[in-house]
């Protein structure tokens, strides 16, 4: 026999509030594990710790949010630098580095640009198997006219690895040129000089020189245009030859020829503060003095013949 007991709502709606609670916690029971890790601390299961922070708080080089880019600072792969902060005219400029890769026998390019951008040196010089590299430059010349900040640049393999540095320049005075007459002769020589000045050229026909006495103020460059007719530098077959040059007696090999023309040669002849002489040395000099006294006496004779000939002038002794 069923027994019907009527039951209050309210109780009835309490119950079902509360079998909803119990069934909340024993859940909450079943995912706690998941939850929680091995040290008690909490972690996300979908969210590694060492993911890169999100696009939005990561900041580039320019300034720019929203791309993640290298930070490293030495991303260039090289270095370069200059042995002074400013040169004077003629100075020497020495100029080195550190690259942080070799690539065999690939040379490095270097180019230095005057204040307003213009090239005034470019070279490819080698980087040894220490990475390192240096080049000396002689400051001054008609390119290096404008005073101001230069600038090296430096660039080994591609454009990734590159670097540049400044220095002060306090500008070349390169005019059109001095002329001297060369003593004992009567050619003139044409020249410049930085750092110094020219006090006489003279002709050696022993040594078949001009030598140059100068005074320097410090390291310099003396340009030195010279007709052939004064003084050359021949080969056995005519052909031009290099001339032969000495600092205060000691051979100086840094020297370059830099126009050649079928009436003048001009020399480019680096010296070091202190050089009191120059000597220029070729295959020939003004011709000498034997030559021009054998050559004057043959045009006197063959006047005298032709003029007594035409006269009928004759030297006969007085009876």
């Amino acid at each position: 026999m069923l027994i019907y007991e009527k039951t209050d709502p309210s109780v009835v709606r309490i119950s079902i509030k509360g079998l909803l609670l119990f069934a909340v916690l024993i859940s909450a029971v079943g995912i706690s594990p998941a939850l929680a890790a091995p040290n008690g601390t909490m972690a996300n299961s979908t969210t590694p710790s060492n993911l890169p922070p999100p696009a939005y708080l990561v900041t580039n080089a320019s300034g720019n949010s929203g791309t993640i880019v290298s930070m490293n600072t030495g991303a260039a792969g090289i270095s370069v630098a200059t042995d002074k902060s400013s040169y004077n005219d003629g100075d020497k400029i020495m100029i080195t580095g550190k690259t942080q890769d070799f690539l065999g026998d690939t040379p490095l390019t270097l180019i230095i640009r005057n204040p307003v951008g213009n090239i005034v040196s470019i070279n490819q010089i080698p980087v040894g198997t220490d990475k390192t590299f240096s080049s000396n430059i002689t400051a001054g010349g008609a390119l290096w006219q404008a005073a101001g900040t230069y600038s090296v640049y430096v660039q080994f393999g591609g454009p990734e690895r590159s670097a540049t540095t400044t220095f002060q320049f306090s500008g070349s005075h390169v005019g059109s040129g001095n002329t001297i007459q060369v003593d004992g002769t009567n050619s003139s020589v044409t020249y410049s000089i930085t750092n110094g000045k020219v006090l006489d050229i003279k002709a050696d026909t022993n040594s078949k020189s001009l030598i140059v006495s100068i005074q320097t103020t410090g390291d310099g460059v003396l340009t030195i245009s010279m007709p052939r007719t004064l003084i050359d530098a021949k080969k056995t077959d005519g052909s031009d030859d290099q001339y032969f040059v000495l600092n205060d007696g000691q051979e100086n090999d840094q020297f370059q020829e830099t126009s050649t023309t079928n009436t003048d040669r001009t020399l480019q002849i680096p010296f070091t503060d202190g050089t009191s002489q120059i000597e220029i040395i070729g295959t020939f000099v003004v011709p000498e003095f034997g030559t021009i006294a054998a050559m004057i006496l043959a045009i006197a004779i063959v006047s005298i013949i032709a003029i007594s000939a035409k006269t009928g002038l004759r030297f006969t002794p007085k009876v």
